[in-house]
């Protein structure tokens, strides 16, 4: 949620980013004209409470009553302009940092560089649909007679490296000398102290969801009913809310998360769209970073979880492209998004596989999480989230870039000593 003071004193600034972010448009000036109502009845409470006092010191009966019923009347007021004035400003997305290109859609990202070769291949390339077939390495036909669509098992060595990947990932994460050297690498002045390993709940309060500015779409989330939770989307959603209504001191910051969890998406709108294989699934497994920091450090600490995701990405040997979203296909509470594809060669093209958000206090705002200077200013901390890996996803290009004449499938090396071998067969 923005500032109002920032609304009021930016108006052309948020009108343009709602527009933007092609949201829905809002009436700023109703908005405005709340908080001053808001602002008027908050001080006419004020008065009328100061009145109560008077009249409770001098015993007047008569006076006090006729105060509690107008103070009556203006709580009744301020409740009603509040939850008006909340309901509007929850729907006012995030401004677009400065460097995010204006687009519609996937169409205006910008390519900010390439990394990685395209593997050449002297031999017909399989999809991971079929390599898994083969290898019997994934199932989606008994997963769909036991689940329905958009759903497998992974089998064997598939799992194997999976958790290679999580062992992998982790060993870099916790390790605060590879920490700094990424960071120097990158040319990053940040700190290198690291990622607390989460494994988070897998299912949040709507109204938790809501602070975090992530409960719509709501369409596109499995919601239990019974039980008035949903099923989370990605770990950076419970994770997120960690400090909840908390007020942190400056010097313990940059606080910083790595969590594992098992998440789940309706995949609404997407109907007919990659539905086979383990692209576009209902149930997938994600490994993400959730940050914490001052608002000064809130850039430099994305470019370093870009330049972590890069390490890794490199480290595993996969070609790679690191993108800028566009206002039109970022989300809505992102302040800066940056995207990582990774070349996919069973589709000959670029796949989304990791993403790392700029919310800044965007969410820390609806979530009330501060921070205490030295001096003892209180102020929002800034929030960034991204993907270490899209797990399904990172199999993919595992899968298919790493396929070899004879069907077999070699394992990066840096994964190897975590499964046991360096060829799938």
């Amino acid at each position: 949620m923005l500032d109002i003071k920032f609304i009021k004193d930016n108006k052309e600034i948020v009108a343009k980013a709602i527009v933007d972010k092609k949201r829905d448009p809002i009436d700023l000036d109703k908005i405005i004209d709340l908080y001053q109502q808001r602002q008027d009845l908050r001080q006419q409470i004020e008065d009328l409470n100061s009145q109560k006092n008077k009249a409770a010191a001098t015993r007047d009966i008569e006076a006090g009553k006729l105060v509690k019923e107008n103070l009556s009347v203006k709580e009744q007021a301020i409740r009603e302009v509040e939850q008006e004035f909340m309901s509007l400003m929850v729907k006012i997305p995030n401004i677009p940092s400065p460097d995010t290109p204006i687009g519609p859609d996937e169409s205006g990202n910008k390519v900010i560089r390439t990394i990685g070769d395209k593997p050449k291949f002297d031999f017909p390339v399989k999809s991971h649909i079929e390599l898994g077939r083969d290898l019997n390495l994934i199932d989606s036909e008994k997963a769909a007679e036991v689940s329905g669509s958009r759903f497998t098992y992974l089998k064997g060595d598939l799992v194997l490296l999976q958790f290679a990947l999580i062992q992998f990932a982790f060993s870099v994460l916790t390790n605060k000398e590879i920490l700094a050297s990424i960071a120097a690498k990158a040319g990053l002045e940040v700190e290198s102290s690291p990622f607390l390993p989460i494994v988070p709940p897998a299912m949040i309060k709507p109204e938790i969801l809501n602070r975090m500015a992530r409960l719509d779409p709501k369409d596109d989330k499995y919601f239990l009913e019974k039980d008035n939770l949903f099923l989370a989307g990605s770990a950076e959603h419970t994770i997120g809310p960690l400090h909840l209504d908390e007020i942190i001191s400056a010097e313990r910051l940059p606080i910083r998360y790595v969590g594992y969890s098992s998440s789940f998406r309706r995949e609404a709108g997407s109907y007919g769209k990659d539905t086979k294989g383990i692209l576009r699934m209902h149930q997938f497994d994600k490994l993400e970073m959730e940050t914490f920091c001052l608002p000064e450090d809130a850039i430099a600490e994305q470019n370093f979880l870009v330049a972590i995701q890069e390490y890794l990405m490199q480290s595993l040997k996969l070609p790679y492209q690191v993108v800028m979203v566009c206002t039109g296909d970022m989300g809505f509470p992102d302040q800066r998004q940056i995207d990582i594809e990774t070349w996919m060669p069973g589709e000959d093209v670029y796949r989304e596989t990791h993403s790392s958000d700029l919310i800044g206090g965007f969410q820390p705002r609806r979530l009330n999480t501060r921070i205490r200077r030295p001096d003892g200013k209180m102020e929002h901390v800034q929030m960034n989230d991204a993907t270490v890996f899209a797990i399904g996803r990172t199999l993919i290009a595992i899968m298919e870039n790493g396929q070899n004449a004879d069907g077999t499938i070699s394992i990066p090396e840096v994964l190897q000593s975590f499964v046991g071998k360096d060829i799938i067969r």
